[in-house]
C-alpha cells in the first residue's frame, strides 16, 4: 500500500509550526523529508511526523536542536522507551507549572492584602515551582563560550530594577510597533518595518552585547524554532513571529548590502 505523503504546508498546519521552521530543520539535518515530488516539493511521511513530534517535545523540555538531532540519530535509540521517558518528564513539568500557578495565587493574595508584611501567607510559597538556575544553565550551554555571552553577563550584573523596567518598556514598545505594522499589512521588507528590526538590533547592542547584522539574522531562526520566544512574540499579535523574523532577515540583508564586504545573495529554494 502506498504511503500517505504530506506536503510542507500541510505538515506546518498539522504541527502548528511555520514552513520556514520546517525548511530550517531540513537545512540543519534535523528533519529531512522522505522524498520530493516531481516538481521538487518536500513530501513527508507519517514517520517524519513522528520525528517532528519528537523534536517539538525535546524543544519543550529545553533541549537544544543539536542535542535532539544526536538523540534521534542514535542507531540504538528505543523510540518507545524514549516516549515513556518524555511522558514522565512532561508530567513533572506540568506538576512544576501547577506549583508556579499556585505561587501566582499566593502573590495575588499578597496584593489583595492591605498590608503586605502582615499577609497570612507563607512567603516561601511565592517561589514554588521556579528553578532560577535553569535558564542560566541553558544560556551557558548555548552561548557560554561566546564573547557576546561574556559581554552580556558583565553588563547585566550591574543592572538594577529600574534598568530592567526600562529595558522591558523599550521591548514592549518595539513589539507593539511591529504588531501594528503587521496589522496594517505592511511587508517585512518595507523600509519602515526594516527600521523597526534595526531598532531591535540596536536595542540588543545597547543593553546586552555587540550584535552585527549577520548575528542578528541568527536571532530570526531562534525566534522561529524556539517555542518560548515565539509564544512571547505572538502575544503581541497572532503570527507576529514569522513577520518579525522576516523583517530581521530583510534588515540584515539591507545592512550587509551596504557593507563593502557584502556576501552574494543565495537562491530561493522550493518548499
Amino acid at each position: 500500500m502506498k504511503k500517505r505523503a504530506y506536503q510542507i504546508a500541510e505538515v506546518a498546519r498539522l504541527a502548528g509550526v511555520s514552513s520556514r521552521t520546517l525548511r530550517y530543520y531540513d537545512k540543519v539535518g534535523l528533519l529531512a523529508p522522505s522524498s520530493r515530488s516531481v516538481a521538487g516539493y518536500r513530501l513527508y511521511t507519517a514517520a517524519d511526523l513522528l520525528r517532528l513530534q519528537q523534536i517539538m517535545i525535546g524543544r519543550s523540555l529545553g533541549l537544544s536542536l543539536e542535542a535532539i538531532r544526536k538523540l534521534l540519530d542514535d542507531p540504538l535509540l528505543d523510540r518507545r522507551q524514549l516516549l515513556l521517558q518524555q511522558r514522565q518528564a512532561l508530567v513533572e513539568k506540568a506538576r512544576a507549572t501547577e506549583e508556579m500557578i499556585r505561587s501566582v495565587d499566593v502573590a495575588l493574595t499578597l496584593l489583595n492584602s492591605e498590608y503586605l508584611e502582615d499577609a497570612p501567607v507563607d512567603m516561601k510559597k511565592l517561589f514554588d515551582g521556579f528553578d532560577p538556575a535553569q535558564h542560566e544553565q541553558e544560556a551557558r550551554e548555548r552561548w557560554g563560550g561566546s564573547e557576546a555571552y561574556a559581554q552580556s553577563r558583565q553588563r547585566t550584573r550591574r543592572y538594577k530594577a529600574e534598568d530592567w523596567r526600562r529595558n522591558q518598556a523599550e521591548w514592549q514598545t518595539l513589539m507593539s510597533d511591529a504588531a501594528t505594522a503587521l496589522r496594517e499589512r505592511m511587508r517585512p521588507d518595507e523600509p519602515r518595518v526594516m527600521d523597526l528590526a534595526e531598532r531591535h538590533r540596536l536595542w540588543l547592542e545597547r543593553w546586552f552585547f555587540a550584535c552585527p547584522p549577520a548575528m542578528h539574522a541568527g536571532f530570526a531562526d531562534l525566534y522561529e524554532t524556539d517555542t518560548r520566544f515565539a509564544s512571547a512574540i505572538d502575544r503581541f499579535a497572532p503570527q507576529l513571529t514569522g513577520f518579525w523574523s522576516a523583517a530581521i532577515r530583510a534588515n540584515a540583508a539591507r545592512q550587509l548590502e551596504q557593507s563593502p564586504e557584502a556576501p552574494a545573495r543565495g537562491t530561493i529554494e522550493k518548499e
